[in-house]
């Protein structure tokens, strides 16, 4: 019911021809103005093609607008505890376990990644961004020992003690896998085609349209092959259904995030607008694999 997928399409649609989308852009500063401001306009544009097409597709609208939110996750509070940081994304570890989240990643992501191998014939490299404490990058390094593939793994994230936690798991296990400390929408400048494969797992929705856009900019400039981001189905079934599997983990501040969070996950013609934007091309792909969202750009041709 959130997607909004007729009425969206007409407002895209609109904005195409009335020249306001893609929006050009020649700095990352005027990408993340531009990409914020396309995306309001959309959203403007689809609540009058809603009024124009009728009562159910225009209380649609309405229910996205009232569930719709840009409020900050409590995990994301500046002045948050570090202990209390790190509690939290435990259990977000605990939770991806218990829905058997991880081994789907996994397995979407190792498609890729052994495509590669075989064609290139040579070690893989993958940048996990927003990685928490590292439970999809740990995972994904396992799996890849069992199978054989040589693979090498950064995980990554703005928060140090995700860093410490991540690597001192990684490094009692014995794999092939470094943390480091990176701001996901600032990168340093790593060489060209410094990764096969850049990925973010459930954080999507943690960044503003201009944020992603940046993001994705980023990877055009730093993977060989593909950028993949995850993250939740906007729909009313999640909206109910993230928060109460949050809370049983028996954290109130972990299930107030899990509403936040469903309410920020972004449609698919959202992304759809904001991976255009980013690389100036309509070469990229949104899919649902319920309860996720995944959108894929590839930059191997």
């Amino acid at each position: 019911m959130l997607q909004l997928k007729k009425e969206g399409e007409l407002a895209l649609a609109n904005l195409r021809k009335s020249g306001e989308f893609p929006p050009a852009w020649h700095t990352m500063e005027e990408l993340e103005s531009n990409t914020n401001t396309v995306v309001a306009r959309f959203l403007e544009e689809r609540l009058k093609v809603s009024q124009q097409l009728g009562a159910t597709s225009f209380l649609a609208e309405l229910a996205d607008r009232a569930l719709r939110t840009t409020e900050k996750e409590w995990m994301d509070e500046s002045g948050l505890d570090e202990s209390k940081r790190v509690e939290m994304v435990k259990a977000l570890d605990r939770q991806n376990s218990m829905m058997r989240l991880y081994p789907r990643y996994v397995t979407l992501l190792l498609s890729l990644l052994e495509e590669l191998a075989t064609r290139e014939q040579r070690q893989v490299s993958i940048l996990e961004l927003a990685c928490g404490s590292g439970g999809l990058a740990i995972a994904l390094a396992e799996e890849a020992q069992r199978r054989g593939l040589s693979l090498s793994v950064t995980a990554s994230d703005i928060v140090p003690k995700f860093i410490e936690e991540g690597q001192r798991e990684a490094t009692k296990k014995k794999l092939p896998l470094s943390f480091q400390l990176l701001n996901a929408f600032a990168l340093p400048e790593f060489s060209t085609g410094s990764f096969d494969l850049m990925v973010i797992s459930q954080s999507l929705h943690h960044f503003t349209p201009g944020q992603l856009a940046i993001i994705i900019a980023q990877a055009a400039m730093h993977t060989t092959t593909a950028f993949v981001g995850i993250d939740g189905y906007r729909s009313i079934l999640l909206t109910g259904g993230v928060p109460l599997m949050a809370s049983l983990q028996g954290i109130p501040s972990f299930a107030l995030d899990g509403l936040t969070s469903a309410r920020k996950f972004y449609s698919e013609l959202e992304l759809d607008i904001i991976a255009e934007t980013a690389t100036k091309k309509r070469k990229h792909t949104v899919t649902c694999d319920w309860p996720l969202s995944i959108l894929t750009l590839r930059f191997d041709g």
